[in-house]
């Protein structure tokens, strides 16, 4: 079994709360959308989501204080403080599951449909890294490759439940102080931050391996990214391929064309089509094959 978990913010330290459980609730369609239902997720926050949990999902209550003071830009230690503590209350709630797997995965990224049953088919592995994937912008409606993503974007590992080591003693009550004592040195290192984490899992003795496909998308532009990222320069526009296997929600594709073909990228896109948009601006009529070179365009991205 493959256990997801994931946090919310404190409401205290949201630009709009409400679009972070907007945000949550995309990205549990896209996790909760797995070829293989040999999965759990567990969500742990301040306060519970209004709308209703997909399969598979539980949500964990905490009250641990914000991290910051209310309308407070949260620095990275308290950030990752907040995150990691209650992920560790996450990973107490997994074990009820007997989870093989946890992949941390953050409120408004997407997962590849096919990670559940990647794993399944991989028992006894050491672990993955996404070390590639994709990077996503609503605003935009485009994607680009995104190298070394695990130093991007903390929705980048797969590793066995043992290697948390989970305390025993604790239950999901546990204080704020309870949970950090417990994990230790884990908390800052692997659990509430993700940039060096290969290295320390090398350091532990445990190497993970690259996943062999591109296993998440990054989402960004969004308002409450705490990192401020932004798509900038060359993307393409968001395919149904795309959409598909990672639970992307459906946008209009003429504006998503609009758009993207109003940027220097999308330009560059169609100059292969110049000659035959010349001949029609002249008052012929596309010919079969540029008629046929512009449908393999638009198809590619429809």
């Amino acid at each position: 079994m493959l256990a997801f978990i994931t946090t919310l913010r404190h409401p205290s330290n949201s630009n709009d709360y409400y679009r972070v459980e907007q945000l949550l609730k995309e990205t549990l369609r896209s996790v909760t959308n797995q070829t293989s239902d040999d999965f759990v997720v567990i969500v742990v926050g301040n306060q519970r989501p209004e709308f209703k949990l997909p399969k598979n999902t539980h949500f964990v209550p905490v009250n641990f204080k914000a991290p910051a003071p209310a309308a407070v830009r949260v620095s990275r230690k308290p950030f990752i403080r907040d995150k990691g503590t209650k992920l560790g209350i996450a990973l107490i709630k997994a074990r009820e599951f007997n989870p093989d797997y946890v992949m941390i995965f953050d409120a408004d990224d997407f997962v590849h449909r096919d990670l559940t049953e990647f794993v399944g088919q991989n028992p006894g592995h050491p672990g993955w890294v996404i070390d590639e994937g994709w990077m996503y912008s609503r605003a935009r409606r485009a994607f680009r490759e995104q190298l070394t993503f695990n130093r991007t974007c903390g929705t980048s590992f797969i590793i066995p439940f043992e290697a948390y080591e989970v305390p025993a003693n604790l239950g999901v009550d546990a204080s704020w102080s309870e949970i950090r004592d417990a994990y230790g040195e884990r908390l800052p290192k692997i659990i509430g931050a993700h940039k060096r984490a290969v290295e320390w899992y090398a350091d532990h003795g445990r190497i993970v391996e690259p996943l062999p496909f591109k296993g998440a998308v990054y989402h960004v532009d969004t308002g409450e990214n705490h990192s401020f990222n932004q798509l900038d320069g060359d993307a393409q526009p968001l395919t149904r391929q795309m959409a598909k296997e990672f639970g992307i929600p459906k946008v209009n594709y003429l504006r998503t064309l609009w758009a993207c073909y109003c940027s220097e990228t999308m330009w560059r896109w169609l100059k292969p089509l110049d000659p035959a948009f010349e001949q029609y601006r002249r008052g012929k009529r596309f010919s079969k094959r540029a008629f046929r070179a512009i449908r393999r365009r638009i198809r590619r991205v429809l």
